[in-house]
């Protein structure tokens, strides 16, 4: 009763000033092992083994905290911390240092036994905000929290900083700290860095045998592509496994996947049985987000249908591994993904008018001011491609059918495999390699569900007349993607060996169309609402927000 109160007041933001309250898990459970043992002990099996023993396992389950939180922060906000905090000491700045430079410096401060960071300092309003969040991980007790995610981490340093910080605001216990390598050069580099960080004897100590690294797909897929970010993402597990086997420590590989293909989706059981081999080994952490947690969650029946798919996945992967892949397959695949890289990057980065075509056909610039995410738009204002999310980069091509971070540079690598020898690799490929075949799928479902009509729609309404050549040449290269597609599979139209899901589409199609419609409509009156009263311009963007959801809706994807 007095926790239930607690809770409630704090929740509420008012100081609690009753009775005592649970503080942690074993307050709770001891109280109710020692019922059920002294039930047990006289005989009463019945009432012991009944409701009792469900409390305990709901309890030892859930814990007093209900489930678990992970901290999530970017690598360059705790290297900014830091180099601010050396500047303000006189020890440099730890921005400029080589890496080598910052692991000496971080593990000696981790050794040592004084405090660091001064008790009057005042520091700035982003180096706060990070210190903040150590002190109340510091604060809470270890079944409170379950791993810090580093975003974009690529160094020993990146994890290292972590730790010293969590230290500094009074963290005296081990937490999991997890590297996110998200980029193609920093999924290269992942078993390097961490093979570097479990040769240093303290931090081996401080992981106690254990080694948790996330894979990151929605960047890294929209720094290269999504041909060239699956094949990183397959080579970094694969590499991270040796590196495990060579340290003796146990690796826990958490998947940062999202709904659509862009990001890591599909269907559950096909991820996890296209791993690497070695690398599921009875364990699988990913995530949920978006509209699948509710695809796959929002109902009891739904909940335990998903979990079990779920679970005959992982243990079919650890005790039936796919095949390793052939070294021609390999060798392919370092083909294909050159290829598809220098085509991706060409247009996205490469082409003058990318950013603005992409900014005037899509609602990338809408998304912003309408609470659709549960994170800013973008990592930094200002800025091309590289400072926008994942999700609003996905989401804004979804929303005009064109898919284009699936697709782009897959088609030209794949489109030059058609006429030549390598076709029949490739069919071998999809034919005997789960992995490339789960991408090849993965690429035609997403490829059904574009629609270069609606695209072009979008362009008629938005796009400057100097602009619109480059959406004329995207939507070829959409057309010519899907023709491969067919080709390599010897169908005459996509998703031909499952009619049903075509079917289901043109039925959404009867309610998503008209939305695209009016959303480009919308769009339009949005991006020339001067002198429009505020009430006109919050129903704008009020229609504007039921159109995307239910575009979202109807696709099945949000990003």
């Amino acid at each position: 009763s007095n926790t239930r109160e607690w809770a409630a007041m704090e929740a509420r933001g008012e100081v609690y000033k009753g009775g005592a309250y649970l503080t942690n898990t074993e307050e709770l459970l001891g109280p109710l092992v020692t019922c059920y043992e002294s039930l047990l002990e006289v005989g009463v099996k019945t009432v012991a083994n009944g409701l009792l023993l469900d409390v305990i396992r709901r309890v030892q389950c859930f814990g007093l905290e209900l489930l678990k939180l992970d901290v999530r922060q970017d690598s360059e906000r705790h290297a900014d911390a830091i180099n601010e905090l050396c500047e303000y000491l006189g020890k440099g700045s730890y921005n400029d240092w080589e890496e080598e430079q910052k692991q000496t410096f971080l593990l000696e401060e981790l050794q040592g036994r004084r405090p660091l960071v001064p008790k009057v300092w005042a520091c700035s309003e982003q180096t706060q905000e990070v210190l903040d969040t150590c002190a109340v991980v510091a604060s809470q007790p270890r079944e409170a929290f379950g791993s810090y995610v580093i975003s974009m981490a690529s160094k020993p340093s990146d994890i290292l900083a972590v730790i010293l910080l969590l230290r500094e605001m009074g963290m005296q216990r081990r937490m999991k700290v997890v590297p996110l390598f998200e980029t193609l050069d920093d999924l290269d580099g992942a078993a390097e860095s961490i093979s570097q960080l479990l040769s240093v004897d303290w931090y081996k100590e401080y992981c106690e045998g254990c080694q948790q690294v996330m894979i990151g797909y929605s960047d890294s897929a929209k720094d290269a592509g999504q041909l060239a970010a699956g094949w990183a993402q397959y080579r970094a597990q694969e590499a991270l496994v040796a590196v495990a086997q060579k340290h003796q420590v146990e690796l826990e590989l958490f998947h940062g996947r999202g709904g659509t293909v862009g990001r890591g989706g599909g269907p559950a059981n096909r991820a996890i049985l296209s791993q690497p081999p070695g690398s599921v080994d009875g364990r699988f952490r990913i995530t949920e987000q978006g509209e699948m947690i509710r695809f796959k969650f929002g109902l009891p029946d739904l909940a335990r249908q998903s979990m079990k798919i779920y679970t005959n996945a992982v243990m079919e992967a650890t005790l039936l591994p796919p095949p390793k892949p052939k070294q021609a397959w390999r060798d392919e695949m370092d083909r294909l993904t050159a290829m598809s890289v220098k085509s991706y990057r060409d247009v996205v980065r490469g082409h003058e008018d990318f950013v603005e075509y992409f900014r005037s056909a899509t609602p990338e610039s809408e998304l912003g001011k309408l609470a659709l995410g549960s994170r800013p738009a973008r990592r930094k204002q200002g800025g091309g491609v590289e400072t926008l999310r994942a999700i609003p980069w996905i989401f804004a091509w979804m929303q005009i059918r064109l898919m284009l971070p699936a697709w782009l540079g897959s088609d030209e690598a794949l489109g030059t495999v058609i006429d030549a020898k390598d076709k029949a690799l490739v069919q071998e490929m999809i034919r005997d390699w789960p992995f490339f075949a789960t991408q090849i799928d993965m690429l035609e479902m997403v490829l059904i569900k574009g629609d270069p009509r609606i695209a072009r729609y979008y362009d008629q309404m938005l796009v400057s007349d100097r602009l619109r050549p480059l959406g004329v040449s995207l939507r070829d290269r959409f057309r010519d993607m899907v023709k491969v597609i067919n080709q390599l599979k010897e169908q005459s139209t996509l998703m031909e060996s499952n009619p049903a899901f075509g079917e289901s589409l043109k039925v959404r199609a009867t309610y998503t169309n008209p939305l695209h419609y009016l959303q480009a409509e919308l769009l339009k009156r949005e991006r020339a609402s001067e002198g429009v009263s505020e009430k006109e311009r919050e129903q704008v963007e009020m229609a504007l927000k039921v159109t995307m959801a239910g575009i979202a809706a109807g696709i099945r994807n949000t990003g």
